[in-house]
């Protein structure tokens, strides 16, 4: 296995940087708005503001351990699953947000999970630190598929 030549680790951390906080530009014209607002909600669903900063700290998460990865083994099937559960990722608020479709989001979100558990399972393998890294992601993510579900099945109702 080739290494990748880690000369420029800060431009490639960068690159990191990059490629995932466009994760959430895809969702960027899928804002919760006034269809969100008016929805029936659990009473434990967080307030709107904390959103932001706790993806902000995720998404830094997850670029470093992709860096941290890419250090170790370049671009190989490991940072593969990372970008696809990247993808994953971006596109759950088009489907719930903007399609309005917190059953599909549901499921979306499940698929996530369980690309963002192979990944960690993946990473564990090449640099533990990376891999615990992305334990808050799965954590976020975890809180937020419960949250998924509860609204889903309030609108059921």
């Amino acid at each position: 296995m080739n290494k990748p030549d880690t000369r420029n680790r800060p431009a490639a951390l960068a690159g990191f940087l990059v490629l995932t906080f466009l994760a959430p530009l895809a969702g960027a014209g899928s804002m919760p708005g006034e269809w969100y607002a008016n929805l029936a909600k659990p009473d434990w669903t967080p307030p709107g503001w904390l959103f932001g900063p706790a993806w902000t700290i995720l998404y830094i998460l997850m670029a470093v351990a992709a860096w941290m990865v890419w250090q170790r083994v370049g671009w190989t099937r490991p940072l593969w699953l990372w970008l696809a559960q990247l993808a994953l990722n971006a596109a759950w608020s088009p489907i719930f947000f903007g399609a309005k479709q917190p059953g599909w989001a549901f499921a979306e979100i499940i698929a996530l999970w369980l690309a963002i558990a192979v990944t960690i399972f993946t990473f564990m393998k090449i640099n533990r630190r990376a891999a615990w890294l992305l334990m808050p992601y799965l954590a976020w993510v975890s809180f937020a598929t419960v949250l998924n579900c509860a609204i889903w099945r309030l609108q059921l109702d």
